[in-house]
């Protein structure tokens, strides 16, 4: 293990545990592996440091405000970008094609967003540990076992 101090932006944009920032948090690399909805699995802990990743019942609930945010902010951006390169026109229908440009790319866009919801979510939660090799992960306060995936 190298002893340098991971990145934060660098391990929220790679999905990795925010304890160790090394370990993966996701099931699957791959975004887009859309089949049986493998690309939003999680592990339930760490394969590094053993950090539970679902601190409560019904934890990732706060990503919808953090998905709404990005979304809110590509769209802003291809707007601005949009207006400086092309121009925006009511008269000849630019706006529509960039309505339409902006509608694709925040569908294809929407399974990398909704991890990068979650990563940044966790990573609000759970603080970075520079000796989590030696200290044990906190385990989460408000778990019911019993509870846990009965919604």
């Amino acid at each position: 293990m190298s002893s340098d101090k991971p990145s934060y932006l660098f391990s929220v944009l790679t999905n990795k545990c925010p304890r160790c920032r090394r370990g993966d948090i996701f099931q699957s690399k791959n975004a887009y592996a859309l089949k049986g909805s493998r690309y939003m699995k999680m592990h339930e802990h760490c394969p590094l440091c053993g950090q539970a990743t679902e601190l409560e019942v019904g934890f990732y609930y706060g990503t919808g405000y953090v998905s709404y945010g990005l979304g809110i902010g590509l769209s802003v951006a291809t707007f601005i970008a949009w207006w400086v390169l092309i121009g925006i026109s009511v008269n000849d229908n630019r706006v529509f094609w960039w309505l339409g440009f902006n509608t694709f790319l925040l569908i294809v866009l929407q399974p990398p967003l909704m991890r990068f919801s979650r990563s940044l979510w966790l990573s609000w939660f759970v603080k970075y540990d520079a000796d989590w090799e030696k200290h044990k992960p906190q385990d989460p306060e408000r778990i019911v076992k019993e509870q846990m995936g009965n919604w």
